[in-house]
């Protein structure tokens, strides 16, 4: 039986640890991974400041982590879709409430994955590149595609223009870059966010127009670009970007919803130790009020908002749809692409904990990742 190593969250608001970890045999609609590169995103290095918070079902120990990509060693008893060897990228759900199984989280060697949350890759592609997909997709898809949120037209490889425009602030960012790209893949227009050093990396994916998020006038700015156009409604990525689009869709003419996939605060100076605990406490009150009042000014421009928990899509279609229907053809045929860019840290699982560093400073369109 494999050797398998992973990086432990030893208990909540704790520190992670590399230690031996068991070697699990996939279930009947499971395939086994030996992964060759993870990505990081956000949740992860928030995970031991508040964890208990996001994931409060988790039993530690536990193993976390989205992103993989990898190299197929075991198939269960009712898996056509993949043999071994075959070269995949995909969304570990082992910390989703449905899953809640640490053989299914990324930051190991071998992970499990549920079959229809995998996608196979071009010869082509670096695992790497293929690594930054996972958490970024998943989070856009369950944002523009589930019936509890915007609730687009699915994607296609010949999408019928749709006549509406959907705002996604944020664009450069991981969930931004394939929000872009599902969106005009669905037959929507897209109007985004970004800073003027990514303008053109935006407009390459897709989007018909970008505005700068930091501009004073930007909220403006985009009521006015929307004159004549027809709201599908908005995807809010970043600190503060609720508010702003809740803004821009009460002045727009269309669909007014609203979905939300970042906090109203940043957790990104939170301290370490027993300091922690006193500069949590006021930091989760401050985000709660910032969500009521947001829900406030919702409710009263009669505009619908919902929080994205970007592992939903385990559960109903959005899932197979993304994964199964949609991703490996349009990765073969290059209609899709592997964005934001890989920022390889280093090779290793002792090396995540590096690459959890360098996420929390912050990038611009770009991953970090890991390879093993």
């Amino acid at each position: 039986m494999p050797f398998n190593t992973a990086l432990w969250l030893t208990a909540k608001r704790a520190r992670f640890e590399i230690g031996a970890a068991p070697y699990t045999a996939p279930r009947e609609h499971q395939i086994v991974v030996e992964n060759h590169a993870v990505a990081i995103n956000p949740v992860d290095w928030l995970t031991p400041l508040i964890g208990d918070f996001v994931y409060p079902w988790v039993k530690y120990p536990f193993i976390h982590g989205t992103d993989v990509a990898g190299e197929v060693v075991e198939v269960g008893s009712a898996v056509s879709r993949f043999k071994v060897g075959d070269r995949i990228v995909g969304h570990a759900a082992g910390a989703d409430k449905s899953r809640n199984n640490s053989a299914e989280g990324a930051f190991q060697t071998y992970t499990v994955l549920l079959d229809h949350m995998a996608s196979p890759i071009p010869d082509g592609m670096a695992y790497e590149t293929a690594a930054v997909l996972p958490l970024g997709l998943s989070t856009a898809a369950c944002g523009l595609f589930q019936k509890d949120h915007l609730a687009l037209c699915y994607p296609s490889a010949s999408p019928e223009p749709t006549g509406k425009t959907v705002l996604v602030w944020g664009g450069a960012t991981s969930v931004g870059s394939n929000a872009i790209q599902l969106a005009v893949a669905a037959g929507y227009e897209v109007v985004t966010t970004a800073s003027p050093k990514n303008f053109d990396y935006v407009r390459r994916l897709g989007a018909v127009a970008a505005f700068d998020y930091k501009s004073p006038s930007v909220v403006a700015d985009i009521v006015k670009a929307f004159d004549g156009l027809t709201l599908a409604g908005a995807l809010a990525i970043g600190i503060g970007s609720t508010d702003r689009c809740l803004a821009v869709v009460a002045a727009c003419k269309g669909d007014k919803v609203v979905s939300m996939a970042s906090t109203p605060i940043s957790f990104e100076t939170a301290p370490s130790g027993p300091r922690r605990l006193a500069w949590l406490a006021p930091t989760m009150a401050r985000m709660i009020g910032g969500n009521i009042a947001s829900m406030v000014k919702a409710r009263m421009g009669g505009i619908r908002t919902n929080f994205i928990f970007g592992s939903s899509l385990v559960s109903n279609d959005v899932g197979p749809m993304i994964y199964v229907d949609f991703l490996p053809k349009a990765l073969a045929e290059g209609r899709f692409v592997a964005a934001p860019d890989p920022l390889v840290v280093g090779r290793g699982i002792d090396l995540i904990q590096t690459g959890l560093d360098v996420q929390r400073k912050g990038v611009s369109a770009r991953k970090v990742v890991v390879s093993l």
